[in-house]
């Protein structure tokens, strides 16, 4: 089979088009090594191209017409970023591994998610919006002026997020705010330098979790669950899986012991967990492959706080990428675990795996 790689690389410089800009612009994207891993393991039973997922993507897919598209391409311009490619590929009735473009610009945005999961009985923390800092005074309790009908007033202490970045993007130790003071200063930072909303929520004191879950249908399988350990973060820091946590003071030269996997719980929030994840997953009809992350209140309830359908998949054990993590707790490889989400794609869109892929049926972007 004939299978395209598509993917966003690194890049050493923030665009000029969008100067000034965030030092994080390009967390999202893969570096090299990591598009050079998932390349070989599709390379060991198909013949495979690599399409960088920029201007020139439409006219390679055209030209190249794979059987199949592996993609975990983020994107880099727009709220709906994640989903231009699956919608080039829809257009030209070429399938591709994950979630299609309705799920994937729902997810990256953090507030519309948040919204659906509600409207299904779905727990995830209270939050808001912030559009402008004007807004700040009227999303905490006992402060200026009142909320929207049916908005909540929010209680701190409370986090304050980019609202539509992925990969921590945004997510500075000083997000967890304690008062009216510190609120107004986040949303204003993520207000000034992602141009974009500020998303408010209330904090979770409880234990952190991420589910990395494979397939579909009968074959979806929950992997092992991964415990994100705060104590082992510097002295001093917040208690949050911030951008600090993930990128800067976790490193391949000096790995943090951040995690646990399996995570040590007990079989009835084992079991807590599982159910919301997938009917989280089938909420927000999740296709192949996703992390679904969650934390514990008070009470130890778990609620979602982020659903990633384009997971990351950095290749390397010192790395400390929590799918490829979740996936050797299972027993399953690096390159197992790549065939398994193309293999998930393969059945999902009717292919033959083999020589020669038959054509994808008319519905194969459907369900």
């Amino acid at each position: 089979m004939k299978v395209a790689l598509t993917y966003n690389l690194k890049k050493d410089s923030t665009p000029v088009q969008d100067s000034p800009a965030p030092p994080d612009f390009y967390a999202e994207c893969d570096d090299q090594e990591t598009v050079d891993a998932i390349r070989a393991a599709l390379a060991e039973f198909h013949t495979v191209v690599l399409i960088e997922a920029d201007e020139d993507a439409y006219e390679r897919f055209r030209s190249e017409r794979p059987d199949l598209v592996f993609n975990v391409a983020e994107g880099t311009w727009g709220a709906a970023r994640e989903a231009q490619i699956p919608a080039m590929l829809e257009m030209l009735r070429i399938p591709y591994t994950g979630s299609d473009p309705v799920t994937l610009a729902l997810c990256l945005d953090k507030a519309r998610t948040k919204e659906v999961l509600q409207a299904r009985g779905i727990a995830t923390p209270q939050f808001r919006v912030a559009e402008t800092a004007d807004q700040v005074a009227g999303l905490v309790a006992g402060r200026g002026a009142l909320p929207a009908p049916g908005a909540p007033l929010l209680r701190f202490p409370l986090v304050v997020k980019p609202l539509s970045e992925g990969s921590s993007k945004g997510i500075v130790d000083t997000a967890l705010v304690r008062d009216a003071d510190g609120l107004a200063r986040e949303v204003g930072r993520v207000l000034a330098l992602y141009r974009e909303p500020a998303i408010v929520e209330e904090y979770l004191p409880g234990r952190e979790f991420t589910v990395a879950m494979l397939g579909n249908g009968d074959t979806l399988q929950v992997l092992p669950v991964v415990e994100i350990r705060f104590d082992s973060l510097p002295s001093g820091v917040n208690p949050i899986y911030s951008y600090e946590a993930k990128w800067v003071w976790d490193t391949a030269e000096k790995p943090l012991e951040i995690f646990d996997c399996p995570a040590r719980i007990d079989r009835e929030l084992a079991l807590e967990i599982e159910t919301l994840c997938r009917r989280t997953w089938d909420a927000l009809r999740i296709r192949d492959w996703a992390r679904i992350d969650v934390r514990c209140d008070a009470q130890g309830r778990p609620h979602v706080l982020e659903v990633n359908p384009l997971p990351g998949i950095l290749p390397q054990a010192e790395q400390n990428s929590c799918f490829p993590k979740a996936a050797r707790a299972a027993g399953l490889s690096y390159n197992v675990l790549v065939r398994r989400v193309l293999d998930s794609a393969i059945a999902r869109c009717g292919l033959r795996a083999g020589s020669g892929a038959i054509a994808p049926p008319a519905h194969f972007s459907l369900r």
